[in-house]
């Protein structure tokens, strides 16, 4: 692997650029996922997402089996090497404000404004009556916090890693290879756990909400990612193209026999190709396998081509954050649009996730603008000197 380039301007402090785009990136594919759940063919979401759009297929339906796979995982991945680079520079209680700035603040005024302005999306793209206003917040809808689970959970584990770290405990003896070793093993147990005993699904409350067949997975790439940090993984210049060459060819395998084994169980309930047990330990262990592919093949391949940033890449970086939180109540509308028109569903796929990612980016560029407009005045007007002080100068 290359080296990772970090530039410096004269206004922007060292970044590293292929995990801002692989950030980015990876939030355009969340943007996809929530857009395939509208056109999705059995349907999962009717009951609760957003928009259900008639027109379906079953491309959508196995294009979010597959996303499902990585693209969360690679989001804590990547948070929690940003966590462990920010821990480097605040103190305990800095960082905590910090954190709670960036994450719960937006989340407070995500689920007292964004979760009320999706149920009116949703009943009216049902064709259904508002209803009363009390029944618009998280706490007493079917849907709960939605998509901004991830932000109480994300700062959970924030909290979480400053408290190991202030446990004054040598955790750097740990290599980089035993914590691999060690986040594969805790995902594959998990993940078995968890379906052999039945599990699955959400749990919910006020202040957090987690999937909890995925919640010590993530916990897990969390911790990894910070570790990763903490050794300066990507800061060497070798590259294994031998190992490179052996993933890529054999990584689609696991991710096949996942994806066989999953709509096999789904279209055939209570049937066993073996028994429960062995087709649980076999789904799981693939379901890893290929998780721990899909997430190398995406850090590689940023990694190597993807380390440098543009103007327009720039923008997208700064707004990746922004578009995570609007883009579903964008996305509502337009989708809406969409129903009324006589396109294929495959048509609509792309249309809905190029517009919503791009109206939201504008959107989070427009605020940005506004924001440093605002800042830059109250600046200027606390460095302009009153009359008074200007008379009794002269």
């Amino acid at each position: 692997m290359l080296i990772p380039e970090t530039r410096q301007t004269n206004n922007q402090p060292n970044r590293i650029y292929w995990l801002d785009n692989l950030r980015t990136f990876m939030i355009f594919l969340v943007v996809l996922i929530h857009a395939a759940i509208i056109y999705e063919k059995n349907s999962m979401g009717a009951a609760w997402w957003i928009v259900c759009d008639p027109s379906t297929n079953d491309l959508p339906g196995i294009l979010f089996l597959i996303l499902n796979i990585f693209v969360m995982a690679a989001v804590f991945f990547v948070s929690g090497y940003f966590a462990h680079l920010s821990l480097q520079k605040k103190t305990g209680w800095s960082f905590i404000k910090t954190k709670f700035k960036r994450l719960m603040l937006p989340w407070l005024i995500g689920v007292l404004t964004l979760i009320p302005l999706y149920k009116v999306i949703f009943l009216h793209a049902r064709h259904l009556p508002q209803e009363h206003w009390t029944s618009y917040f998280h706490w007493n809808t079917l849907w709960s916090q939605n998509w901004l689970w991830f932000l109480p959970v994300l700062f959970a584990f924030e909290i979480l890693y400053l408290g190991l770290n202030q446990l004054k405990r040598n955790v750097s003896r740990i290599t980089i290879r035993q914590s691999l070793l060690a986040a594969f093993i805790i995902c594959l147990l998990y993940s078995i756990a968890m379906d052999y005993f039945n599990l699955q699904g959400w749990t919910k409350s006020i202040l957090i909400d987690f999937q909890n067949e995925r919640l010590l997975i993530y916990l897990a790439l969390f911790l990894l990612g910070a570790q990763c940090c903490r050794h300066q993984v990507f800061d060497s210049s070798w590259k294994n193209k031998k190992l490179d060459i052996i993933l890529h060819s054999i990584g689609w395998i696991p991710m096949n026999l996942y994806l066989f084994q999953l709509i096999y169980a789904i279209m055939n309930p209570g049937k066993f190709l073996v028994s429960d047990l062995i087709d649980t330990i076999l789904i799981r262990l693939n379901f890893v396998l290929a998780m721990a592919y899909l997430l190398y093949a995406m850090i590689a391949t940023f990694y190597s081509f993807f380390n440098r940033q543009t103007p327009l890449g720039r923008e997208l970086n700064n707004g990746s954050y922004s578009v995570y939180l609007i883009h579903v109540i964008v996305m509502g509308p337009i989708a809406i649009a969409l129903q009324n028109t006589t396109l294929p569903s495959l048509a609509k796929l792309p249309i809905l996730t190029l517009s919503t990612f791009i109206i939201s980016n504008l959107i989070a560029y427009g605020f940005r603008k506004v924001r440093h407009s605002i800042h830059h005045q109250s600046q200027m007007s606390q460095t302009r000197l009153p009359v008074s002080s200007i008379c009794s100068i002269e």
